[in-house]
């Protein structure tokens, strides 16, 4: 079921029915780190209301969801999952992918369009994953589109972007290193004819930033002297492919007025570059992992596979300039690029070349963030919202619905124990292969409880029992297209 952007108001002598509810007991944030004790009202699935406890008293037909002093924040938006259905649901499925995103506090996610079969390229495509995912989904989503050297080899790959665009997609990913058969990277000529039929269209690329040949070049060589370290792996794809491939994507922005968006971005210099462009007035921005601000090469050379990505994880140095990104504003949001492997197999082949690359993230990203975020003083509660609710919410145009704790916008909320510590085990994991390089952390922060449009999706009790609702509850939540207007 897809969700209309706009209210609808009903036919002339049409009953209406309302449903009322307010949750109570609550806290919600009131700039910088502060918060402020609220009620909520919702009525029909959006915000009506956040009111001061006292100021409004309850009317007999709401319905009372007291939450007992948790914190409320906007349900987070992960603008970048693999969810692998229909094709490679071995890895992931859209009913675990969704369960584990509602386990996380996560509302809605952007599903890519590259780790499916058939991947989405046309309204064809499009249809058929759609019809496979939408029984299955626990909270909203959208889907994302894409071009690539597959559809490009075809002469009506225009028709076939005109087509996604018209059925809703949140953005259009492309690749200059891709290694899947079914959804190949593209030249750089290849590029500039996408961007620019892209942009007519109104919708941001969001790009795979690696250069093809540098880390060709590189594998070949390593793979050819024999080594199969992790830190091997790492060297075959170092920051040099990542900053001139973000290079690259800076001219091709420039030379052809498409927003380019970089995703998982992983470099300083990196971000460096699309700062100095968006300084120019270019339409550039990019987004960060979680993985990218906890782990370094060193991690990866002792957590080996479990770790491997792609772009791979850099040194401290990287690190501490993403955080300081974050912070100020130059990185635009955080998504997770969840993307399990199956458990073990994929990731125990005995060769750090054949590992699959991925590691899941959509269900530990808020409380990671809380916690090496907020906690420490790198964000503050406010910047957090931002970046993992209104700023995705923004990007994927869906702002005024999504995204925020304010009247009008779907009462998509998570409900924290913000003081709870708690110990990260991968058993504990709700998606379908469960394990994670943060096993054996110590997180503050708890989910408690998430409702997507006002109704529970999610519910931890005090004795550690879990409550979910049920799939196909969520819907696909459609980019308003500018095509024909």
């Amino acid at each position: 079921m897809d969700i209309d952007l706009s209210l609808r108001d009903p036919e002339p002598g049409e009953p209406v029915a309302l449903v009322r509810k307010r949750f109570t007991g609550l806290r919600v944030p009131a700039g910088g780190d502060e918060t402020r004790a609220a009620s909520i009202l919702v009525i029909d699935g959006r915000i009506a209301e956040i009111a001061t406890p006292e100021s409004v008293p309850a009317e007999a037909d709401e319905e009372i969801i007291e939450l007992g002093g948790l914190l409320v924040l906007p349900g987070v938006i992960d603008g970048h999952v693999h969810f692998d259905d229909p094709g490679f649901t071995h890895r992931e499925n859209f009913e675990t992918g969704t369960r584990a995103a509602a386990g996380g506090g996560v509302t809605c996610i952007v599903d890519m369009p590259c780790t499916s079969l058939p991947p989405v390229t046309s309204g064809a495509n499009l249809r058929t994953k759609l019809a496979v995912i939408e029984a299955k989904a626990h909270v909203d989503f959208m889907l994302w589109g894409g071009v690539s050297g597959n559809v490009m080899a075809e002469p009506d790959w225009r028709s076939n972007l005109r087509e996604i665009v018209e059925g809703g997609v949140a953005s259009i990913k492309v690749y200059m290193l891709s290694g899947m058969d079914t959804f190949r990277d593209l030249s750089r000529s290849q590029l500039a004819e996408a961007l620019a039929e892209i942009a007519g269209h109104g919708l941001p690329v969001g790009v795979h930033a690696e250069d093809r040949e540098m880390v060709q070049a590189l594998t070949s060589r390593i793979r050819a002297e024999g080594r199969n370290e992790p830190l091997d792996y790492a060297e075959s794809r170092p920051p040099a492919a990542e900053i001139s491939a973000v290079a690259t994507m800076n001219e091709l922005c420039r030379e052809t007025g498409a927003r380019v968006h970089i995703v998982h971005l992983a470099t300083g210099a990196a971000l460096d570059i699309v700062t100095a462009a968006r300084d120019e007035g270019l339409p550039m921005s990019a987004e960060t992992c979680p993985h990218f601000l906890a782990f370094t090469a060193e991690d990866l050379r002792e957590q080996g596979s479990l770790l491997k990505t792609a772009p791979v994880v850099k040194g401290e140095a990287d690190r501490d300039r993403l955080w300081e990104g974050l912070a100020s504003g130059e990185l635009d949001f955080v998504a997770t690029d969840h993307a399990a492997a199956q458990w073990p197999a994929e990731k125990q082949t005995g060769s750090i070349w054949t590992d699959y690359g991925g590691v899941p993230g959509v269900e530990l990203s808020l409380p990671y963030l809380l916690s090496a975020g907020v906690r420490r003083g790198r964000i503050t509660l406010e910047r957090l919202t931002e970046l993992m609710a209104s700023a995705p919410a923004m990007f994927f145009g869906i702002e005024g619905r999504k995204g925020r704790l304010e009247p009008g916008y779907d009462a998509d909320l998570v409900a924290l124990a913000d003081q709870e510590t708690w110990t990260v085990r991968a058993e504990d994991l709700h998606n379908l292969n469960p394990y994670t390089p943060l096993a054996g952390y110590d997180l503050t922060g708890r989910v408690r409880q998430v409702f997507v449009r006002g109704q529970p999706v999610y519910r931890l009790e005090d004795d550690g029992s879990e409550w979910f609702g049920e799939p196909g509850f969520g819907q696909h939540v459609r980019r308003k297209s500018k095509v024909g207007t």
